[in-house]
């Protein structure tokens, strides 16, 4: 697989007044088919929703679901039992396996929430529905990168049904950070929070994201403060 780019302002979009949100990959009414997936990531959306609006109950199934919040409070409750409020700092994780019912709405009356939702292609079909939250210590990614969400369990993160990691980073302008792939062979889609940095030469901003099959340790220069979410992927 070739590296790919993303420009921010590349991404699809969609307003329905509620809800504004913009797509790396292919989603809904938006179709690229040059942008269908990278590796196993299948949907990376960057979701706004306004006070006290959501998403209603749908269904999913056989899809690995991963929630970050930017800022913000998302209310989550799904047909398993499951009633949470996912904030800035935790992640999210909801294997759909044979079938899941779920509804994300916005927690505050007053304030949008900003979220990342990205969906993976699971390595087993028909498991058992799951879900799984944790917050983090974001003072442990600053200068490197924190491992949030993996295949391995015990290891701090939330565990997902495939080969991925998620892994998140700070740095200040000025800050080198190195990042060591987990895949053999695989590959790291790198999308770029917040800031500025330089990845194998290319220059990202705020939102871009961009796709790289590597092997060996790769080295991020943030050219202003930044922040960092890493995906590394089977290719």
């Amino acid at each position: 697989m070739e590296a790919v780019y993303h420009a921010q302002e590349t991404r699809g979009k969609a307003d329905f007044g509620w809800l504004k949100s913009r797509h790396s990959f292919s989603f809904s009414s938006y179709f690229d088919p040059n942008r269908m997936q990278f590796g196993k990531l299948r949907v990376l959306n960057d979701d706004i929703v306004i006070a006290g609006k959501g998403f209603p109950p749908h269904s999913h199934e056989n899809m690995e679901i991963v929630s970050i919040p930017l800022f913000g409070s998302l209310q989550h409750e799904d047909s398993e039992g499951n009633h949470s409020v996912i904030q800035s700092g935790e992640v999210q994780i909801m294997s759909a396996g044979t079938g899941i019912v779920h509804s994300e709405y916005n927690a505050s009356p007053s304030d949008p929430v900003n979220f990342l939702q990205i969906w993976i292609l699971p390595e087993k079909l028909g498991i058992q529905p799951r879900y799984e939250q944790k917050k983090f210590n974001v003072e442990d990614r600053q200068g490197k990168f924190q491992t949030v969400v993996s295949p391995e369990i015990g290891n701090g993160a939330v565990w997902i049904n495939q080969k991925v990691t998620f892994s998140l980073a700070q740095g200040k302008k000025g800050f080198k950070i190195d990042y060591i792939p987990k895949n053999k062979n695989g590959g790291v889609y790198f999308f770029l929070v917040s800031g500025s940095v330089e990845i194998d030469g290319k220059k990202l901003s705020a939102r871009d994201g961009l796709g790289l099959p590597i092997s060996e340790k790769l080295k991020i220069t943030c050219l202003e403060e930044s922040e960092i979410l890493a995906i590394d992927t089977p290719l």
